[in-house]
Formats: structure tokens, sequence, C-alpha cells
């Protein structure tokens, strides 16, 4: 019994050390979207950060495809010893409910590790719209046939969109989905009248005069259209459509290692370069704890999950 104590002892304190060691390599962002998107910008801001403070390079790797299912499987199926990890969108949380078969489950399979940043989705319409705010807008539903851009079936800037409209204030407005940056095209060009889209492509042509905001789609206002009030403000309590990016472990990774990568990821946040780039793309800091994280997405997943049953939308 004693030489059993003993060497589990040493075989815990072994292990102990490992993990106290960690990061011994480079640590490898697989990102669900490809390059030049919201996800990937945010990952290599973050990454850049973390190589600094760890001491070893963050890779990038962009593994888009199926709405980010095969870099989450890849990432589930990979090694649980935190050098792959995964950093999504909120459509981690969408896509297990949205897709006939994902491949995941939101909750059981992976590991919340950090929340990375946020960005509230923004309704807003061409100037030549004749409703200045969200009242008016619905009103003009109820009485012609509108259209609204999103930035692509599935996501919550679709989704939001339509539990605004259909579920909550029973309107019927016909859903045209684009790309994020041509939905926004779309209605400065006037190809179509309103847009549901995330804030950083809205932003700059809002304060140009060139869409008109209606309402902010976060518990809060954003501080980049701080004048614009929310949906929750507007009547509809508790309305919450955001874009957020989360990075994710295999189920099994140690939690010693996932606390000090909660903690890195939070620290990299809170750089004064990295909130001055979030500041410039409408983004905001989403530093949370893990229980915190787990909490959110697990109500990210379910929300989103009884939205699209009673909405009946599917992707395939």
């Amino acid at each position: 019994m004693k030489r059993f104590l003993t060497g589990l002892l040493s075989g815990l304190f072994m292990l102990a050390n490992s993990y106290a060691a960690f990061p011994e390599k480079p640590i490898r962002f697989v990102v669900a979207f490809a390059p030049g998107s919201s996800t990937d910008i945010v990952a290599r801001l973050i990454g850049e950060q973390m190589s600094v403070a760890l001491g070893q390079p963050v890779i990038v790797e962009n593994k888009p495809g199926a709405g980010g299912n095969i870099a989450t499987q890849g990432v589930m199926n990979g090694p649980a010893d935190g050098y792959t990890l995964l950093f999504h969108s909120v459509a981690y949380a969408v896509n297990p409910s949205l897709f006939s078969n994902a491949g995941y489950d939101a909750v059981k399979d992976l590991q919340a590790v950090a929340l990375a940043g946020f960005t509230p989705n923004l309704l807003y319409v061409h100037p030549d719209v004749k409703a200045n705010t969200l009242p008016e807008l619905l009103a003009l539903a109820r009485n012609g046939k509108l259209a609204y851009a999103s930035s692509g079936n599935g996501t919550t800037t679709h989704l939001g969109a339509e539990w605004l409209f259909r579920g909550l204030a029973k309107v019927d407005v016909t859903h045209v989905p684009f790309q994020p940056a041509a939905a926004t095209n779309a209605v400065v060009s006037g190809q179509v009248p309103i847009a549901s889209t995330s804030m950083p492509p809205a932003v700059p042509f809002a304060k140009a005069g060139k869409v008109r905001p209606i309402a902010v789609m976060s518990l809060k206002r954003s501080p980049a259209l701080p004048d614009v009030p929310t949906v929750a403000e507007l009547g509809f309590k508790d309305f919450e459509a955001n874009t957020w990016f989360a990075v994710f472990a295999p189920a099994k990774t140690p939690t010693a290692v996932l606390d000090l990568l909660n903690a890195e990821i939070n620290k990299a946040q809170a750089v004064k370069s990295v909130q001055e780039r979030f500041e410039n793309l409408s983004l905001e800091a989403g530093r949370m704890d893990r229980p915190t994280l787990r909490r959110y997405v697990e109500g990210e997943a379910g929300k989103w999950g009884q939205l699209v049953k009673d909405l009946n939308i599917k992707i395939q």
C-alpha cells in the first residue's frame, strides 16, 4: 500500500508539474470561418497578445465549412491537451438545432474556455424608408410588403430579426440572405430597405448618414452608437441577439489548462492596443470566468434552439 501511495503521489506531482509548465509548444487556434471574417480577425488579435504573454506562438489555422461544423468536429475529436483550440462564433451554440446533423452537442462535447469579444446585432434602414423608430418600422411592415437583408441563413442576424418580426411583433417581413458586408451594401444601395447585421459593417455607414439605425439588439446600448435604443427598451423585454466569439476545447482538457487559457484570453482583451482595435471595429470585450461562460453558452443554445423550433427554421 505504501508503495502504491508513493507511486500515486509521484504520478500526480509529475502531472501537476506538466500542467504548470503549459504551454511548452505552440498553441493552435482552429478558426471556424475564412480569413478576413470577424471571427478570424478577433482570433488573430487575441492570439498575438497570448503569444507575447505565454512565450509560445499562437498559430491561427482557418478551417471553414458547414457553418463552422467542420472545424468544431475536428477539434472535438482531437487531443485534449490545450494545444488545439476552437475559435468560433455564436454559430457554435446555434448550429446543433439548425442543422439536421451538426455533429456535436454544444454543451457536452467541448468545454467553453473563454469569451473573446462580442458585437450587438443592429437593425437599420435605408434613409428613404419613412421610419425613424422601431414602432414606425413595424407599422410600415403591417401596412405594406417589406424585406430585410441579413448576414446569412441561420445567423443570429437572421434569427434575431425573425424573432422580432414574426415571433414577437407578428409582422411578415421577407428575408433576403447575404454575406455580412454585402447585406449592408444592399441597404446602402437601396436594393433592400432594411438590414439586420452585426455592428462592424454598418457603423461607418450609420455615422456617414447612409443608413439609419433603428435599434440595437443587445440588452445594453452600444458604445459605438450610444444614441440608438435597444430592442428591449422599445417594449420587447429581455430581447438579446448578439454576435459573439469564443474559444472551446475538447471535453477532457485538464481544468488547470482551461483556467490558465481563460485568464490569458481575458488579459489579452484588456491590452490597450486590443481595446483600441475592438473599438475601431465596433466590438466589445467579453471577459467571463469559465462557469459564467458555460451558463451563457447553455442559455444561448437553449434560446436559439427553441426559436429555430418555434419558427421552423432549417438549413439542411
